[in-house]
Protein backbone atom coordinates (compact mmCIF):
# COMPACT_ATOMS: atom_id res chain seq x y z
CA UNK A 1 0.00 0.00 0.00
CA UNK A 2 1.43 3.36 -0.70
CA UNK A 3 0.88 7.01 0.57
CA UNK A 4 -2.34 7.81 -1.31
CA UNK A 5 -4.07 4.65 -0.76
CA UNK A 6 -3.68 5.03 2.65
CA UNK A 7 -5.09 8.87 2.47
CA UNK A 8 -8.04 7.03 0.55
CA UNK A 9 -8.80 4.72 2.71
CA UNK A 10 -8.61 7.27 5.64
CA UNK A 11 -11.01 9.84 3.82
CA UNK A 12 -8.09 12.61 4.48
CA UNK A 13 -5.25 13.92 2.30
CA UNK A 14 -2.12 12.86 1.18
CA UNK A 15 -0.49 15.87 2.78
CA UNK A 16 -2.41 15.58 6.16
CA UNK A 17 -1.71 11.42 6.35
CA UNK A 18 2.14 12.42 5.88
CA UNK A 19 2.27 15.01 7.90
CA UNK A 20 0.09 13.19 10.87
CA UNK A 21 2.78 10.31 10.05
CA UNK A 22 5.77 12.44 10.52
CA UNK A 23 4.69 13.64 13.76
CA UNK A 24 4.22 17.49 13.08
CA UNK A 25 2.20 19.32 16.06
CA UNK A 26 -0.10 20.98 13.68
CA UNK A 27 -1.97 17.72 13.32
CA UNK A 28 -4.17 16.92 15.90
CA UNK A 29 -3.42 13.99 18.30
CA UNK A 30 -6.83 12.73 17.16
CA UNK A 31 -5.98 12.65 13.69
CA UNK A 32 -2.66 11.29 14.34
CA UNK A 33 -3.51 8.56 16.18
CA UNK A 34 -6.17 7.49 14.03
CA UNK A 35 -3.25 7.54 11.13
CA UNK A 36 -1.02 5.97 13.33
CA UNK A 37 -3.66 2.79 13.83
CA UNK A 38 -4.53 2.46 10.06
CA UNK A 39 -0.82 2.57 9.31
CA UNK A 40 -0.09 -0.34 11.72
CA UNK A 41 -3.49 -1.96 10.30
CA UNK A 42 -2.24 -1.80 6.78
CA UNK A 43 1.01 -2.06 7.56
CA UNK A 44 1.85 0.95 5.45
CA UNK A 45 5.66 0.88 5.29
CA UNK A 46 7.58 3.86 3.06
CA UNK A 47 9.88 1.73 0.66
CA UNK A 48 13.11 2.38 2.09
CA UNK A 49 15.25 0.91 -0.10
CA UNK A 50 13.73 2.83 -2.69
CA UNK A 51 14.08 6.03 -0.39
CA UNK A 52 17.62 5.12 0.34
CA UNK A 53 18.83 4.73 -3.41
CA UNK A 54 16.93 8.21 -4.43
CA UNK A 55 18.25 10.45 -1.87
CA UNK A 56 21.62 8.24 -0.80
CA UNK A 57 20.48 8.31 2.90
CA UNK A 58 21.19 5.79 5.38
CA UNK A 59 17.27 5.78 6.06
CA UNK A 60 18.43 5.89 10.24
CA UNK A 61 18.67 7.84 13.15
CA UNK A 62 21.64 7.42 15.95
CA UNK A 63 20.91 7.49 19.67
CA UNK A 64 24.21 7.64 21.68
CA UNK A 65 24.47 6.92 25.08
CA UNK A 66 27.31 6.88 27.38
CA UNK A 67 28.29 4.60 29.89
CA UNK A 68 27.60 6.29 32.46
CA UNK A 69 24.05 6.86 31.77
CA UNK A 70 23.07 3.22 30.19
CA UNK A 71 20.79 2.82 33.34
CA UNK A 72 18.64 5.30 30.83
CA UNK A 73 17.71 2.10 28.97
CA UNK A 74 15.55 1.28 31.73
CA UNK A 75 14.11 4.25 32.23
CA UNK A 76 10.63 4.67 32.04
CA UNK A 77 10.90 8.14 30.85
CA UNK A 78 13.41 7.10 28.15
CA UNK A 79 11.36 4.31 27.28
CA UNK A 80 8.24 6.46 26.63
CA UNK A 81 10.78 8.68 24.61
CA UNK A 82 12.11 6.20 21.95
CA UNK A 83 8.56 4.57 22.14
CA UNK A 84 7.35 8.25 20.67
CA UNK A 85 10.37 8.70 18.54
CA UNK A 86 10.11 5.24 16.74
CA UNK A 87 6.32 5.91 15.84
CA UNK A 88 7.65 8.53 13.50
CA UNK A 89 10.52 6.45 12.49
CA UNK A 90 8.56 3.37 11.43
CA UNK A 91 6.15 5.37 9.86
CA UNK A 92 8.67 7.24 7.69
CA UNK A 93 11.09 3.95 6.84
CA UNK A 94 13.67 5.19 8.98
CA UNK A 95 15.67 2.41 11.49
CA UNK A 96 17.10 3.38 15.10
CA UNK A 97 20.80 2.60 15.60
CA UNK A 98 21.52 2.48 19.36
CA UNK A 99 25.10 2.74 20.80
CA UNK A 100 26.01 2.37 24.02
CA UNK A 101 30.02 3.41 24.45
CA UNK A 102 32.51 4.06 26.62
CA UNK A 103 32.34 8.40 28.62
CA UNK A 104 35.77 8.78 27.15
CA UNK A 105 34.32 7.69 23.84
CA UNK A 106 31.16 9.12 23.63
CA UNK A 107 32.40 11.98 20.91
CA UNK A 108 34.55 9.73 18.85
CA UNK A 109 31.66 7.48 18.52
CA UNK A 110 29.62 10.52 16.67
CA UNK A 111 32.33 11.28 14.60
CA UNK A 112 32.25 7.23 13.51
CA UNK A 113 28.72 7.93 12.61
CA UNK A 114 29.34 10.59 10.44
CA UNK A 115 32.21 9.09 9.02
CA UNK A 116 30.40 5.44 7.91
CA UNK A 117 27.31 7.33 7.20
CA UNK A 118 25.80 4.96 9.62
CA UNK A 119 22.80 7.76 10.54
CA UNK A 120 21.30 10.75 8.43
CA UNK A 121 21.34 12.25 12.09
CA UNK A 122 21.19 11.91 15.54
CA UNK A 123 19.20 12.68 18.60
CA UNK A 124 21.29 14.10 22.06
CA UNK A 125 20.39 13.06 25.48
CA UNK A 126 21.09 13.84 29.19
CA UNK A 127 21.82 17.47 27.97
CA UNK A 128 24.65 19.45 29.92
CA UNK A 129 24.99 22.79 30.47
CA UNK A 130 28.11 23.68 28.38
CA UNK A 131 27.79 20.87 26.51
CA UNK A 132 30.45 19.77 24.19
CA UNK A 133 28.65 17.72 21.89
CA UNK A 134 26.84 20.78 20.19
CA UNK A 135 30.16 21.70 18.93
CA UNK A 136 30.91 19.33 18.14
CA UNK A 137 28.08 17.75 16.08
CA UNK A 138 27.79 20.94 14.11
CA UNK A 139 32.07 20.61 12.95
CA UNK A 140 31.42 17.23 11.44
CA UNK A 141 27.75 18.59 9.91
CA UNK A 142 25.97 15.95 11.23
CA UNK A 143 22.19 16.96 12.02
CA UNK A 144 20.98 16.98 15.64
CA UNK A 145 18.34 17.53 17.65
CA UNK A 146 19.03 18.33 21.56
CA UNK A 147 15.93 16.92 24.08
CA UNK A 148 16.78 19.69 26.11
CA UNK A 149 18.83 22.40 26.58
CA UNK A 150 22.30 23.43 27.56
CA UNK A 151 22.88 26.87 29.50
CA UNK A 152 25.95 28.51 28.01
CA UNK A 153 26.65 27.38 24.29
CA UNK A 154 26.61 30.94 22.20
CA UNK A 155 25.47 29.47 18.69
CA UNK A 156 21.79 28.45 17.99
CA UNK A 157 20.85 25.00 17.54
CA UNK A 158 17.55 22.96 17.10
CA UNK A 159 15.72 21.18 20.98
CA UNK A 160 12.99 19.74 21.89
CA UNK A 161 12.59 20.48 25.75
CA UNK A 162 9.62 20.98 28.90
CA UNK A 163 9.89 24.62 30.53
CA UNK A 164 11.75 22.81 33.65
CA UNK A 165 11.82 26.28 34.67
CA UNK A 166 8.30 27.42 35.04
CA UNK A 167 7.15 23.69 36.11
CA UNK A 168 8.88 24.04 39.35
CA UNK A 169 8.28 27.19 39.78
CA UNK A 170 4.70 26.68 39.50
CA UNK A 171 4.78 23.58 41.75
CA UNK A 172 6.66 25.36 44.48
CA UNK A 173 4.05 27.79 44.66
CA UNK A 174 1.45 25.56 44.87
CA UNK A 175 3.00 24.12 48.17
CA UNK A 176 3.48 28.38 49.21
CA UNK A 177 0.13 28.67 48.77
CA UNK A 178 -0.83 25.69 50.91
CA UNK A 179 1.15 27.56 53.57
CA UNK A 180 4.39 25.45 53.35
CA UNK A 181 7.43 26.78 54.35
CA UNK A 182 9.73 24.37 54.65
CA UNK A 183 9.77 23.00 50.84
CA UNK A 184 12.67 20.39 50.22
CA UNK A 185 13.93 19.87 46.81
CA UNK A 186 15.21 16.65 45.89
CA UNK A 187 16.23 17.37 42.16
CA UNK A 188 18.00 15.15 39.35
CA UNK A 189 21.51 15.72 38.76
CA UNK A 190 22.59 18.99 38.37
CA UNK A 191 25.62 18.70 35.78
CA UNK A 192 21.96 17.99 33.26
CA UNK A 193 20.46 21.31 32.38
CA UNK A 194 17.22 20.18 33.16
CA UNK A 195 18.23 19.99 36.82
CA UNK A 196 19.84 23.29 36.91
CA UNK A 197 16.34 25.15 35.22
CA UNK A 198 14.09 22.88 37.85
CA UNK A 199 16.30 24.18 40.93
CA UNK A 200 16.22 27.81 39.40
CA UNK A 201 12.74 27.92 39.34
CA UNK A 202 12.10 26.12 42.98
CA UNK A 203 14.16 29.25 43.77
CA UNK A 204 12.90 32.01 42.69
CA UNK A 205 9.62 30.23 43.90
CA UNK A 206 10.74 31.07 47.18
CA UNK A 207 12.36 34.37 46.91
CA UNK A 208 9.48 35.50 45.50
CA UNK A 209 7.70 35.11 48.66
CA UNK A 210 10.27 35.86 51.09
CA UNK A 211 11.09 32.41 52.17
CA UNK A 212 14.93 31.44 52.56
CA UNK A 213 16.79 28.98 50.56
CA UNK A 214 18.05 26.01 52.92
CA UNK A 215 20.45 23.87 51.52
CA UNK A 216 20.41 21.10 54.28
CA UNK A 217 17.03 20.33 52.40
CA UNK A 218 17.91 20.45 49.20
CA UNK A 219 19.81 17.71 46.85
CA UNK A 220 21.09 16.45 43.92
CA UNK A 221 21.66 12.98 42.20
CA UNK A 222 20.09 9.80 40.42
CA UNK A 223 16.22 9.83 39.89
CA UNK A 224 15.97 6.50 41.77
CA UNK A 225 13.81 5.14 44.10
CA UNK A 226 16.46 3.98 46.30
CA UNK A 227 18.03 8.56 46.13
CA UNK A 228 14.51 9.64 47.37
CA UNK A 229 14.36 7.38 49.97
CA UNK A 230 17.94 8.49 51.20
CA UNK A 231 17.15 11.59 50.46
CA UNK A 232 14.11 12.24 52.65
CA UNK A 233 15.21 10.02 55.21
CA UNK A 234 18.33 12.66 55.97
CA UNK A 235 15.92 15.46 55.82
CA UNK A 236 13.57 14.01 57.89
CA UNK A 237 15.88 13.86 60.26
CA UNK A 238 16.47 17.30 60.84
CA UNK A 239 15.41 19.16 63.86
CA UNK A 240 13.63 20.98 61.49
CA UNK A 241 12.33 18.39 58.75
CA UNK A 242 10.56 19.56 55.78
CA UNK A 243 6.94 19.65 55.60
CA UNK A 244 6.49 19.50 51.49
CA UNK A 245 9.38 17.81 49.12
CA UNK A 246 9.63 18.59 45.31
CA UNK A 247 10.78 15.72 43.77
CA UNK A 248 12.39 15.07 40.15
CA UNK A 249 10.34 11.99 39.17
CA UNK A 250 8.36 9.51 40.01
CA UNK A 251 10.66 7.23 41.69
CA UNK A 252 12.27 9.60 43.40
CA UNK A 253 8.74 10.78 44.78
CA UNK A 254 8.26 6.20 45.77
CA UNK A 255 11.45 6.97 47.69
CA UNK A 256 10.07 9.80 49.53
CA UNK A 257 6.82 8.38 50.13
CA UNK A 258 8.84 5.36 51.70
CA UNK A 259 10.44 7.66 53.97
CA UNK A 260 7.11 9.20 54.87
CA UNK A 261 5.89 6.20 55.68
CA UNK A 262 8.45 4.58 57.40
CA UNK A 263 7.78 7.39 60.18
CA UNK A 264 4.60 6.51 60.70
CA UNK A 265 3.24 9.63 58.70
CA UNK A 266 0.73 9.94 56.10
CA UNK A 267 1.65 11.34 53.04
CA UNK A 268 -0.69 14.76 51.57
CA UNK A 269 -1.48 15.08 55.33
CA UNK A 270 1.87 15.44 57.30
CA UNK A 271 4.05 15.76 54.45
CA UNK A 272 3.57 16.75 50.95
CA UNK A 273 4.82 15.51 47.92
CA UNK A 274 5.18 17.00 44.27
CA UNK A 275 6.15 14.83 41.23
CA UNK A 276 7.78 15.77 37.38
CA UNK A 277 6.71 13.52 34.66
CA UNK A 278 4.08 11.64 35.74
CA UNK A 279 2.19 10.60 32.50
CA UNK A 280 4.16 7.19 31.76
CA UNK A 281 3.24 4.07 29.75
CA UNK A 282 5.21 1.43 32.01
CA UNK A 283 4.83 3.61 35.45
CA UNK A 284 1.09 5.19 36.11
CA UNK A 285 0.32 7.45 38.50
CA UNK A 286 -2.40 5.65 40.07
CA UNK A 287 -6.20 4.90 38.07
CA UNK A 288 -8.75 7.66 38.56
CA UNK A 289 -7.42 10.06 41.05
CA UNK A 290 -3.83 10.12 41.18
CA UNK A 291 -1.72 9.35 43.43
CA UNK A 292 0.90 12.08 43.53
CA UNK A 293 0.51 15.51 42.61
CA UNK A 294 2.09 16.06 39.46
CA UNK A 295 3.58 18.28 37.21
CA UNK A 296 2.86 16.67 33.79
CA UNK A 297 4.48 16.26 30.47
CA UNK A 298 3.78 13.66 28.09
CA UNK A 299 7.80 12.55 27.81
CA UNK A 300 5.85 9.78 24.35
CA UNK A 301 5.02 13.09 22.54
CA UNK A 302 8.05 15.05 22.99
CA UNK A 303 9.87 11.91 21.32
CA UNK A 304 7.73 12.35 18.23
CA UNK A 305 8.66 16.06 18.19
CA UNK A 306 11.83 15.58 18.36
CA UNK A 307 12.13 12.84 15.83
CA UNK A 308 9.77 14.71 13.51
CA UNK A 309 12.44 17.81 13.96
CA UNK A 310 15.18 15.81 13.02
CA UNK A 311 13.43 14.19 9.92
CA UNK A 312 12.54 17.77 9.08
CA UNK A 313 16.36 18.76 9.13
CA UNK A 314 17.24 16.21 7.52
CA UNK A 315 15.03 16.63 4.26
CA UNK A 316 15.87 21.15 4.62
CA UNK A 317 19.60 21.03 6.00
CA UNK A 318 19.98 24.63 4.89
CA UNK A 319 16.86 25.96 7.22
CA UNK A 320 17.36 27.61 10.40
CA UNK A 321 17.64 25.99 13.79
CA UNK A 322 14.00 25.17 15.48
CA UNK A 323 12.91 25.01 18.67
CA UNK A 324 10.21 23.37 20.66
CA UNK A 325 8.91 24.12 23.63
CA UNK A 326 6.43 22.09 25.74
CA UNK A 327 4.74 23.16 28.82
CA UNK A 328 3.90 21.34 31.89
CA UNK A 329 0.66 20.95 33.19
CA UNK A 330 0.24 20.79 36.94
CA UNK A 331 -2.38 17.92 38.28
CA UNK A 332 -3.71 17.30 41.41
CA UNK A 333 -3.87 14.12 43.63
CA UNK A 334 -3.48 12.81 46.67
CA UNK A 335 -0.09 14.03 47.77
CA UNK A 336 -0.52 17.20 48.69
CA UNK A 337 -2.03 19.03 51.37
CA UNK A 338 -1.91 22.10 54.13
CA UNK A 339 0.95 22.81 55.81
CA UNK A 340 0.46 20.90 59.15
CA UNK A 341 0.37 23.25 62.05
CA UNK A 342 3.45 23.05 64.86
CA UNK A 343 3.58 23.76 67.66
Amino acid sequence: MNLKELAQKLGLSPTTVSRALNGYPEVNEATRDKVMAAARRYNYRPNARAIRLAKGRAMAVGHVLPMATRNEIMNPIFADFIAGAGEVYSANGYDMLLSVVSDESELEAYRDLKSRGAVDGVIVHAVRSYDPRIALLQEIGLPFVLHGRATGIGVDYSWVDVNNRRAFLRAAEFLLDLGHRRIALVNGDEQMDFAVRRRTGYLDALAARGVAADPAIMSTGEMTEVAGFRAAERMLDLPDPPTAFLAASMLSGMGIRRAIEGRGLKMGRDVSVIIFDDELSYLRNGEGLPIFTATRSSVREAGRHAAAMLLDIVANPDAPPRHDMLEADLILGQSTGPAPRRD
